[in-house]
């Protein structure tokens, strides 16, 4: 391996706004009282769960929320649908609303289209925690696609509006909504005796997200080699490790700074770092000092946090 490889780390990667926020909230709490409950994994990064964990932050499931009287309960920013505030409120429970405010904004226009008679479809992972919350809003009848081959899901007649969870590819939702428009003008040509169709696209991927791609695709260009550093459970980590694998395919998907393989960097020179938006930057330091000792035929067995 040549001793001029340069490890590079993508200064546009690493936590979106809403993340950092709801990390700081947790931590407040932590750092006051040392103990904190987080509904759900709080982002999808099992290395900073851990890390956080340590700290006092203890991750509980939706059925555990009952048997949490009278104890803290963060809210991650993922967001949640207005049943679990109801729980929380039946049963005690103080809860610390960490929900992305772009999130909460989403939820807002998602619960006023559905009272005033949308059908709402949510461009989306039907288990993703953030759709979850949406599809709350709107009293469990939106119906949710994650694909051009479901469109067929989609009723196209009365009044029809298109959402999408904040993380998903800005590429493949105007795909749909191209899609979807072009069924619904034609319904409305052959059948014009039917209720007048209308169909509203609302592009609500966040912009934080969306605009990493070009960025993010003259990144991967630039290298030789990209490590992409996410949760394997990260909506947005599996949409933008997609983007950087088309760009190079020399690009690998790691969790942990242990998932590196020497093979990989046959041959090359410069190696880019870069991740997700819940992928913290301690992480992708210690990726890059574990490729540097690699490569210089040192194994990093194991890798320090940040206390």
């Amino acid at each position: 391996m040549r001793k001029t490889m340069q490890v590079i780390i993508d200064k546009n990667a690493g936590f979106c706004w809403g993340v950092v926020r709801a990390i700081e909230m947790a931590e407040k709490e932590l750092n006051a009282s040392g103990k904190l409950y987080s509904l759900g994994e709080i982002i999808h990064n099992p290395v900073e769960v851990e890390r956080l964990r340590e700290k006092g932050l203890t991750t509980i499931s939706h059925e555990e929320l009952k048997n949490a009287k009278g104890a803290k309960v963060l809210i991650r920013a993922h967001g949640e649908p207005p049943s679990t505030y109801e729980i929380a409120k039946k049963y005690g429970v103080e809860i610390i609303d960490a929900t992305c405010p772009v999130v909460t904004k989403l939820q807002s226009r998602v619960r006023k289209f559905y009272l005033d008679g949308y059908r709402v479809v949510i461009f989306g992972k039907k288990d993703h925690p953030e759709v979850i919350g949406l599809v709350g809003q709107c009293d469990g009848n939106a119906i949710v696609i994650k694909s051009l081959e479901e469109i067929d899901k989609v009723p196209l007649t009365g009044k029809v509006v298109l959402f999408s969870q904040t993380t998903m590819s800005k590429d493949l939702f105007y795909k749909i909504k191209e899609e979807l428009e072009k069924r619904v003008e034609e319904l409305v040509v052959i059948n014009p005796e039917d209720d007048a169709v209308e169909f509203i696209a609302k592009d609500t991927i966040c912009r934080q997200v969306s605009n990493r791609d070009d960025k993010l695709k003259e990144f991967a260009k630039s290298v030789d080699v990209v490590i992409f550093v996410a949760g394997k459970n990260s909506s947005n980590g599996k949409v933008l490790y997609d983007i950087c694998k088309a760009e190079n395919p020399r690009t690998y998907f790691i969790e942990t700074p242990k998932e590196l393989n020497i093979e990989w960097f046959k041959d090359c020179e410069t190696v880019g770092i870069t991740g997700a938006t819940s992928t913290p930057q301690w992480l992708m330091e210690e990726v890059k000092k574990a490729v540097e000792k690699l490569c210089n035929g040192q194994v990093d067995k194991e890798f320090q946090k940040p206390s």
